[in-house]
């Protein structure tokens, strides 16, 4: 800027705009537009990234930099992060002293490099090392945007991959917080080596048995989205994080496409299944802890270490454990009728009552959410579990966005893609079936409905953890099969299990489905039926129906007993699992 002294004031100007108004000073006074100083700023004031508001400092400080107008989250420095989520004085930073590496001599480099480390006090755009999280052991890794956009270059790329590998031989879970806006343009081909090198670290990481997190922040994009930070076992994001491979200003600059509002937020990727689930600050670090702990098992063979770690610990009365009587004689067709009204007891409520800390996991990672199925991580007395549920709905809405509990291939995917990863980690398995079968329809058919469930039968059909699924209302055809692929199967005293509904049966056999009510008789559908057929292991009492009224009552009897089909596998190798699951539908 030039600047030029007319009486007491100062005036700015751009020089290439007002070269012409010098010589006009020089011989009289020329009113010109009048820039002020800029103001004194009051330091206690911080202005929100969403909102735009100028809101307290300190207030947002202690919100864990979060607006408390808008609830926009603030980016979050190296330190500050270690200091929301590692114990006091417990982080332990590794690899400081990596030399800087410019291998294209790009010119200029260096003094940028440098001038960022100035800025930031930090080596480079990532800082790795050891820390506790409420006591236990993990590797932290946190990538910091103040650092050239956290962009990754070969130093960046060497930390993660030293970081994980030293995770791997020191047998601990890696969580890294991702931000960057993708490769450094400088280090060109080399940058883009360390999308393979990071990648291949992360491989023998998990393929050791190890359990790896990442934590999405805003931004996440580029080379970065693109290898370590969507290769988690679970990947968190921040509310509201932009998270996306190509970003919007690319996607405009390269095919002047413009991005609809909510595109690429962390809240677009959970809806399209892209990754686990949202986290708020306040929930991080027992987020981060619950994570260990659920994965802690891996290489175990114990499965019955049971310790009550909440507050409710359900136990069956003497009364109830002498009341396991049924609910007396209803016919096939009543019962066909009495799991399908929507205010029969749900997954979720026998949920609540059996397992402790239930947190539920999102997306099949390639296409949607599919709410038909909710899968997530739990506690049964403190054994961690997967858990997979159909889920129907209890009112209109509900049932509309969960579509009536009929799962699309995506809800297949999404509960393969967690059975996979217990077996990786050593979890049973507790499936919960209530379907009336798989959606039938285009979309199904277009996203590979068959491929998919085939494909849970053979991948089931050979899990190296133990597997029970409890059918609680209906089993519609192979729709049901896909996730009851267990080594014991159970069911509810009134559920039923059957090659297709009885209107299809009638309709296919006697050409007239108005004789659902005779073909319900014929198929053998019933618990007490498919007990005697050998088809299930055990019949659940509902004690008189299962209702708002019962469905504790009910938990605590499947809780029970989960715990004695566990105790079973004690000491049993994977191999000897899987085996015994194979030679049980081997039979049939």
């Amino acid at each position: 800027m030039a600047k030029f002294q007319i009486g007491k004031r100062d005036r700015f100007f751009p020089i290439n705009l007002h070269n012409d108004l010098e010589d006009k000073l020089k011989n009289e006074k020329v009113e010109v537009p009048v820039v002020e100083k800029e103001q004194t700023v009051d330091k206690s004031l911080v202005k929100c990234p969403k909102c735009g508001k100028m809101v307290d400092k300190a207030t947002v400080v202690k919100k864990k930099y979060v607006c408390y107008e808008c609830g926009g989250y603030f980016r979050v420095k190296t330190s500050n992060r270690i200091r929301m989520v590692a114990d006091a004085k417990t982080f332990e930073p590794w690899f400081e002293d990596m030399p800087v590496s410019n291998p294209l001599n790009f010119e200029g480099y260096e003094d940028k490099l440098a001038d960022a480390r100035e800025k930031t006090g930090l080596n480079e755009a990532v800082t790795v090392g050891r820390c506790k999280v409420f006591g236990e052991d993990i590797v932290l890794g946190v990538c910091d945007s103040r650092f050239m956009m956290a962009s990754m270059g070969h130093v960046v790329g060497e930390k993660i991959t030293k970081a994980v590998e030293r995770a791997t031989e020191l047998k601990l879970p890696v969580f890294i917080f991702c931000c960057s806006g993708g490769a450094r343009m400088q280090e060109g081909i080399v940058s883009l080596m360390q999308m393979a090198k990071t990648s291949a670290a992360i491989k023998k990481h998990g393929e050791a048995g190890q359990f790896y997190c990442s934590i999405l922040t805003d931004p996440t994009t580029g080379g970065v989205t693109a290898s370590f930070a969507m290769l988690g076992d679970v990947i968190m994001a921040e509310p509201g994080a932009l998270v996306g491979f190509a970003g919007p200003r690319v996607i405009k600059q390269t095919i002047g496409q413009d991005l609809p509002e909510g595109f690429q937020t962390a809240e677009f990727c959970v809806e399209h299944g892209i990754i686990d689930g949202i986290v708020k600050r306040e929930n991080l670090k027992k987020t981060i802890y619950f994570l260990v702990k659920t994965h802690q098992c891996n290489g175990k063979t114990t499965y019955a270490d049971f310790q009550p770690d909440s507050e409710f610990h359900f136990e069956l009365s003497e009364a109830l454990k002498e009341q396991v009587v049924y609910s007396g004689v209803r016919s096939a067709w009543e019962k066909v009728k009495g799991v399908r009204q929507v205010d029969r007891p749900s997954a979720m409520d026998y949920i609540e009552h059996i397992f402790d800390h239930f947190v539920e996991a999102h997306g099949d990672r390639a296409f949607s959410d599919d709410k038909a199925i909710v899968g997530g991580l739990a506690f049964v007395d403190g054994q961690p579990v997967t858990v997979i549920a159909d889920v129907k709905g209890k009112t209109f809405k509900e049932c509309q966005e969960r579509n009536y509990g009929m799962p699309m291939p995506e809800g297949y995917r999404k509960a393969l893609r967690l059975m996979k990863q217990a077996e990786k980690f050593n979890r049973p398995i507790i499936s919960f079936v209530n379907t009336s079968g798989a959606f039938c329809g285009i979309e199904a058919e277009e996203r590979g409905q068959g491929e998919a469930i085939a494909r849970n039968l053979m991948e089931m059909s050979a899990l190296k953890v133990p597997v029970l699924c409890i059918l609680i209302g209906e089993g519609g055809s192979g729709g049901a099969l896909a996730t009851a692929v267990g080594n014991e199967v159970w069911m509810m005293e009134n559920a039923t299990y059957s090659i297709l509904s009885p209107e299809g049966f009638a309709s296919i056999l006697w050409k007239d489905a108005n004789r659902a009510q005779e073909a319900s008789e014929v198929m053998n559908i019933t618990a007490q039926d498919l007990k005697r057929l050998n088809v299930i292991e055990r019949i659940i009492p509902e004690f008189g129906g299962a209702d708002a009224k019962t469905a504790e009552a009910i938990a605590g009897y499947m809780k029970e007993h989960i715990k004695l089909f566990l105790e079973k596998f004690d000491g049993k190798s994977g191999e000897e699992i899987a085996q015994a699951r194979y030679d049980r539908f081997r039979s049939f």
